[in-house]
């Protein structure tokens, strides 16, 4: 996966784009501190962020659109330094890491397909934004709708102006 995320942000970086959005899900199960009476109002629709703006992955205009930063990012956290070395070009394998049976739950988060993605591309010195929602086993559309709605608002874009997009909606693709 390693391998495959570097040679994406080498595609990314030489395109000449400055800022990098990354849409994904997260294992609701994972969800740690969960405010059941917020959840039933929100119905899932909590966005996280993680940034590379800051070493801490706090992001103003994220915090101002009413986001919270992925509260499990510790940068310091033995995955998350193995990951950015490796972004960073340095292939020695450390030997205190767990084999995969091994992994904790801190590990979690490192090991998902978005880390490896936004360690890369951070490495290449471009913008990273997050935007992450936990979702459950099942019909993911409006979880879908909802980060693309989060994309629209972090880049000041209104979804009814796009091209094919006249009766106001998402356009949902057949595989769905």
């Amino acid at each position: 996966m390693v391998e495959f995320v570097k040679n994406l942000a080498n595609f990314a970086a030489a395109s000449g784009k400055k800022h990098f959005i990354l849409l994904s899900s997260l294992d609701f199960g994972k969800w740690q501190k969960i405010d059941m009476s917020r959840y039933f109002i929100l119905k899932f629709s909590v966005i996280h962020y993680l940034s590379s703006i800051n070493p801490d992955g706090r992001d103003d205009r994220c915090e101002q659109l009413g986001w919270k930063r992925l509260q499990e990012y510790n940068p310091a956290q033995r995955c998350r330094k193995y990951l950015r070395t490796l972004a960073e070009g340095n292939t020695v394998l450390e030997s205190n890491l767990p084999f995969e049976y091994e992994l904790e739950d801190e590990d979690y988060y490192p090991s998902l397909p978005f880390a490896a993605l936004f360690s890369c591309l951070k490495a290449k010195g471009l913008k990273v934004t997050c935007l992450l929602c936990y979702c459950s086993e099942g019909d993911n559309i409006q979880d879908a709708f909802q980060l693309a709605e989060a994309a629209c608002r972090l880049l000041g874009l209104n979804p009814s102006t796009f091209p094919g997009n006249e009766g106001g909606g998402w356009v949902i693709p057949f595989s769905w």
